[in-house]
Formats: structure tokens, C-alpha cells, sequence
């Protein structure tokens, strides 16, 4: 069962990001360490990580994403 989201203040600014397939990798590989980094004392911390993964694909797709070729990529 998810965690109910965030009560949001009408004047309260949203944002749409467009990402590719390695930055959503990174997104949520980034977000998933934070989940397992905080300790429970940081209910609130864990609640707003598990409500932006909660926006991105599921786990199994973004896993089957290949950073390699991105990273081998110049810029």
C-alpha cells in the first residue's frame, strides 16, 4: 500500500522534468540510496523519497535501462 502523497497548497509550484533513459537511471538510483541511507528517524524523509519513486516507472524497467553506452558517450 502506497503512502498517501503530499498535501499540496494551491499556490504550491509543481514541476515537469524530462529526462532520458541513464538520467531516470541515476534519478532513481540516487533516490533508492537515500531511502536505504536515512535511518528511521527520518520518517518524513522516507515518505517524500517513496512519493517521487513512487511518479517514476516501475523498478523492473528503469533496472533493464544500460547506462554503459551513455557513459562511454562523449560530450
Amino acid at each position: 500500500m502506497a503512502d498517501a502523497p503530499l498535501a499540496r497548497a494551491e499556490d504550491e509550484q509543481t514541476y515537469h522534468l524530462e529526462l532520458t533513459g541513464p538520467q531516470l537511471k541515476m534519478t532513481w538510483s540516487a533516490l533508492r540510496s537515500m531511502l536505504n541511507d536515512f535511518g528511521h528517524d527520518e520518517p518524513d524523509v522516507h515518505r517524500v523519497v517513496r512519493e517521487v519513486l513512487a511518479k517514476l516507472p516501475p523498478d523492473d524497467e528503469i533496472r533493464k535501462i544500460d547506462l554503459s553506452q551513455a557513459l562511454r558517450r562523449p560530450r
